[in-house]
């Protein structure tokens, strides 16, 4: 009865069955296991991710049950068959890579702008007179922004469609680099930089989805692994460039440098990357049938069906909390993963630090020293084959028990299992290998261990999220994405102090005994979430 119910609770009405491909509901209720951690309609990019949550009947203004069989089928506009062309499924491969690539070159921008900032610091403290931690407020309150957009955002991608939200956040977000680039103060450069994270999550929070929309789950695999490698790759790259950049010019050709990328980026993207989330398709496959025939019946399902934005956007402030804070495994995960994000990005500035000051290492040097990381993280991206074969693994020893080739959402836990120890393992490797008389590669190895884990604990923490609460997957994931922004901004907030108090070596290790906390929980909820799922209020599955 329970998920029957789940069933109808679809966003959209359905479709005809003689048309498989009709409708591609928002809601993230699944009846069929995942084949691959990056794929599935879920989707990841390391700061915000949005999914459509169904409504339960508990607003003012909450749509009725619409009764498909009322509906004229004559007038309801869906696909033409599988091979419509209208479908996005339906375009061209090179034209699908192409908007693929041009995605990740847009993600990879919005991230490489959250932590390039922090190699500007020497010179811009000196013109500006500040302090390093009112410097620090710059990349704390872009993070901020980035962990709040999609839950104000995100949602409007329902009734507008992807493309209007992705243009429109890039726009914003190139225009909020203009006072970066030409600011006079520091109280300047701080407001620009919390819009400017504000509005390139919104491009975060829904582009992925167009990934997903444009490719079958047996082919989703190799895209969406790109697309999801460039948002985790964009704050170990900041630094690189920016390191060049500040040794050679002024602080501000660093944003020079993002306003030419990002302005490229919006006329690629406004060129290429069509509309392709499908109740919006349709209603434009509707509209185009009125014109033609002049009958204005013809309705696609999005049309029929009405709701109100504000309770849509209310619903999406509210339940990540009562998710975060009522859900055990939730809360614990989304801690986990929210002290690795926030100790990332404390080493933004720790490593300047560091590496100066042990290692007498100039600008450049110092931005080049974050290559360990991002190797590392480069690694465990590829390294997804591998946890996909332990999921088929671990399927088909639970169909040779039970008789049953059924998910679990414990299964997508052992990334993190595992992960959570190289984290451990890297920062104490880390912490006792920063002194002069040990060559500067062998902490930059550690820091690559850490690279390593911290993907393969967010890879792992997001499909469970996705697969333990079915229904409110996006308020799962919302949750996430506002407790590790709120980490990630407060962490470089006293990082400098406390490497200052405590000395490199303690500090590091402080952190890493942090992680050796936590890392026990994915292989507790492995062993043990299936029982507390039992006793769980959001969980649909049953135990």
């Amino acid at each position: 009865m329970e998920a029957k119910q789940a069933e109808k609770k679809e966003l959209f009405l359905d479709v005809p069955q003689q048309y498989p491909a009709s409708l591609t509901p928002v809601s993230t209720n699944r009846s069929q296991p995942r084949p691959s951690l990056h794929s599935g309609r879920s989707y990841v990019d390391g700061h915000s991710t949005y999914f459509s949550d169904p409504e339960p009947d508990d607003g003012p203004d909450q749509p009725q049950e619409v009764d498909v069989e009322n509906v004229s089928k004559t007038f309801e506009v869906g696909w033409d068959g599988p091979d419509d062309p209208m479908n996005p499924k339906n375009m061209h491969t090179a034209r699908k890579w192409l908007v693929v690539i041009t995605l990740a070159f847009g993600s990879l921008c919005v991230t490489c702008t959250s932590s390039l900032y922090t190699i500007t610091y020497e010179q811009m403290d000196a013109e500006f007179g500040n302090s390093r931690i009112v410097a620090t407020l710059g990349l704390a309150l872009f993070v901020f922004g980035l962990g709040l957009s999609p839950m104000v955002l995100g949602p409007l991608s329902e009734f507008y469609g992807r493309r209007p939200i992705y243009i429109l956040g890039y726009i914003f977000f190139t225009i909020w680099l203009f006072p970066c680039a030409f600011a006079q103060n520091i109280q300047t450069m701080l407001i620009a930089r919390f819009l400017d994270g504000f509005s390139g999550s919104a491009f975060l929070s829904v582009a992925g989805g167009t990934v997903g929309d444009m490719f079958n789950r047996e082919q989703l695999q190799a895209p969406m692994m790109i697309y999801t490698a460039s948002p985790f790759i964009g704050p170990g790259l900041g630094p690189v460039i920016g390191g060049f950049i500040n040794y050679n010019t002024t602080w501000r050709w660093s944003y020079y440098m993002l306003l030419i990328w990002s302005g490229v980026m919006v006329i690629a993207i406004t060129l290429i990357v069509p509309e392709t989330y499908m109740p919006v398709v349709l209603r434009k496959k509707a509209q185009m049938k009125r014109k033609e025939t002049g009958d204005e019946r013809y309705k696609a399902p999005i049309e029929v069906y009405e709701k109100s934005i504000f309770w849509t956007v209310v619903r999406s402030l509210y339940r990540p909390f009562m998710l975060l804070f009522l859900e055990p495994m939730c809360f614990n995960l989304c801690l986990f993963s929210s002290i690795l994000l926030g100790i990332l990005y404390l080493f933004f500035g720790a490593f300047n630090l560091v590496f100066t000051e042990v290692y007498h290492f100039k600008i450049w040097q110092v931005g080049l020293s974050f290559l360990g990381m991002m190797i590392g993280m480069m690694l465990a991206i590829s390294s997804d084959p591998i946890w996909h074969k332990n999921y088929l693994r671990l399927l088909q020893k639970r169909e040779e028990s039970t008789g049953e080739r059924k998910s679990e959402p414990e299964y997508r836990l052992p990334p993190s299992i595992f992960g959570g120890w190289f984290c451990v393992g890297g920062l104490f490797w880390f912490a006792w290998t920063i002194y002069p008389s040990i060559h500067p590669i062998v902490p930059i190895v550690g820091s690559g261990f850490f690279g390593f884990g911290i993907i393969l604990v967010f890879t792992g923490v997001f499909t469970f999220l996705v697969e333990a609460y079915p229904l409110y997957a996006a308020s799962a994931l919302s949750a996430n994405s506002f407790a590790r922004s709120s980490f990630a901004g407060a962490f470089p907030l006293f990082g400098l102090q406390m490497y200052r108090k405590l000395g490199f070596h303690w500090a590091t290790t402080l952190l890493a005994f942090l992680c050796l906390i936590m890392a026990p929980f994915p292989y507790l909820f492995f062993v043990y979430g299936k029982r507390l799922r039992q006793k769980s209020r959001f969980t649909t599955l049953p135990g």
